[in-house]
């Protein structure tokens, strides 16, 4: 069942709406446990589009697995999508930035907070991000490492490669689901992919890990695929690839590939005189979980990044 969770009016009789998707068993107890995806915060991240038609495909296909409840929010910055920006248009607003809102402050602050209300409670929230058009990531859930605790034992259950424990000090605050876990509502936030992009395959693996995840909590008892269990990565490094100057950067190693300290993993070309500016070496012996995609680089670019530890 379709439903409106907030609503904003807009100029020239236009209507700002979040809408989400509410998917019941078909005999409810009032005792089932809830499960929320959300995605669309950045109105660039496309690939949570899919994992939502493709969540809700399945959920529809096998009724009877259906054991709690499910909402679906497939667009939580509807303007940004429509238009392609990252942000809130016209509001000049990273949406991720301004949570839990405040019912009392302007417009967004407003919509913000009803929306966090709607969330709040439940067992679990998943808040499904791509990355932007630079930068390809292998699939991955980032946790804060005040929560990791509780959530990487479910992290471990979504079919992502890898679970990324971050610092505190690197999380920002007024994020959706920083609040929502300083709320007591658990949530993951799954990175993958590529801005303004879909990748089919992320896409099945990350559904088939919501199925898992289901499962575990007793929400879903229908079919779930092969999983996977990431690495976690606590007490290992992240190697980190930056350009040290301007040019066209060609990579030589796929993404989620084992490479060696060393390892040429792509150069930086100078269109114009015909010469190699940087050879681009791993510092680290690992997996790389972050790839350049948007070849035009300037000093500082960020090229890639590797989790040390793994096996080349």
């Amino acid at each position: 069942m379709t439903e409106t969770v907030v609503a904003m009016k807009l100029p020239v009789d236009e209507s700002l709406r979040i809408r989400k998707n509410r998917i019941m068993p078909a005999h409810p107890t009032g005792e089932e446990k809830r499960i929320a995806v959300v995605t669309g915060t950045h109105g660039d991240e496309l690939e949570g589009q899919f994992v939502c038609y493709e969540l809700l495909r399945r959920l529809k296909a096998e009724p009877e697995g259906l054991k709690g409840i499910v909402d679906v929010y497939p667009a939580l910055n509807p303007l940004g999508i429509d238009s392609i920006t990252r942000g809130i248009p016209m509001f000049d607003l990273d949406m991720n930035r301004i949570f839990p809102g405040n019912d009392e402050g302007p417009m967004m602050e407003s919509l913000v907070c009803g929306l966090t209300e709607d969330l709040k409670g439940a067992d679990l929230c998943v808040d499904i991000h791509a990355s932007n058009i630079f930068l390809m990531e292998l699939p991955q859930v980032r946790i804060n490492e005040l929560t990791a605790e509780k959530l990487v034992p479910l992290a471990q259950d979504i079919n992502v490669d890898f679970v990324w424990v971050h610092a505190n000090a690197t999380v920002l605050e007024s994020t959706l689901a920083y609040s929502l876990n300083q709320a007591g509502t658990p949530t993951l936030v799954v990175e993958m992919g590529v801005g303004m992009r879909i990748t089919k395959t992320y896409g099945y693996q990350l559904v088939e890990g919501l199925l898992n995840v289901m499962k575990t909590l007793g929400i879903w008892e229908g079919e779930v695929g092969e999983t996977r269990k990431p690495i976690v990565s606590a007490d290992q490094e992240i190697g980190y690839l930056n350009a040290d100057c301007a040019g066209i950067y060609v990579p030589r190693v796929q993404i989620g590939e084992q490479v060696k300290e060393g390892d040429l993993l792509g150069e930086i070309l100078n269109p114009l005189t015909g010469d190699v500016e940087q050879a681009v070496k791993a510092p680290i012996s690992g997996m790389v979980f972050t790839r350049r995609e948007y070849p035009v680089v300037y000093s500082g670019s960020l090229l890639g990044r590797i989790l040390g530890g793994g096996k080349a």
